[in-house]
């Protein structure tokens, strides 16, 4: 079933991890897709696996974001799903928390996807619809000791979506967030999270797999959530339910 027939994804952080499971599916569900990230030998080594395009982007660069995308406009006629990926994670309580380390975690986690909605929603608006999917975390829904500027940037992430959700109502553009709770990725790996802690608390019992985030993205990306706008979807296993 092509639930992305005709339609022009771009993928955030796409080389690896959730990114990666998105540009699979939404490739295998007939969407044209373009990769972006800046981990570039993974990121063009799945393009030519998929048949999609890879594209270096440094998300908090507002001009490579606007090079991306009028590439992708000039090439394909136009942008109708964006997929806010691209995020990094530091853990560090509020007093050891530096202010370089605080703005590098906003830098990517926030205003990369303040640049890419403001950056997408015209071509969006051209194409006649749009959906934008953010992809924030279960950090944006609830507090957290000890990532105090991955909670903030993730928020960010939250309020930002509904503001914009509201603004781009009425021009055809949906925005709306997914908020993963601990997902087996490179990114968990690296930063030691605590797998089998998490997954004892949480009441499935199981950490998540990113196919399982890509499959909301699929479904928030698609017109089978057409009426999906400035809303928060949990894949958190029930954590967020306690």
């Amino acid at each position: 079933m092509a639930r992305l027939a005709g339609k022009v994804c771009l993928i955030t952080g796409g080389a690896r991890g959730q990114g990666a499971a998105e540009a699979r599916l939404f490739a295998a569900e007939g969407g044209k897709v373009w990769i972006t990230d800046v981990l570039d030998e993974e990121g063009q080594a799945l393009a030519e696996e998929i048949g999609a395009q890879y594209r270096h982007l440094d998300v908090s660069s507002e001009e490579e974001w606007q090079a991306v995308v009028d590439e992708i406009v000039n090439t394909d006629q136009g942008l109708h799903v964006l997929i806010n990926n691209a995020g990094i994670f530091r853990s560090n309580r509020l007093v050891d928390t530096s202010t370089e380390e605080f703005d590098l975690v906003m830098s990517i986690n926030s205003t990369g996807v303040f640049l890419g909605m403001r950056t997408a929603a015209p071509a969006m608006i051209s194409s006649g619809n749009g959906s934008i999917v953010n992809i924030s975390s279960l950090a944006g829904m609830r507090g957290a000791a000890g990532s105090i500027a991955y909670g903030a940037s993730k928020w960010a992430v939250r309020g930002m979506t509904k503001a914009a959700s509201i603004e781009l109502a009425r021009k055809g553009v949906r925005v709306n967030s997914i908020h993963p709770g601990l997902i087996e990725t490179p990114m968990a790996d690296e930063v030691g999270v605590g797998a089998e802690r998490i997954a004892k608390r949480t009441p499935l019992g199981r950490v998540a797999q990113a196919e399982e985030v890509a499959n909301m993205a699929l479904f928030l990306a698609s017109d089978e959530s057409s009426y999906s706008t400035g809303s928060e979807f949990l894949i958190d296993g029930g954590l967020n339910a306690l």
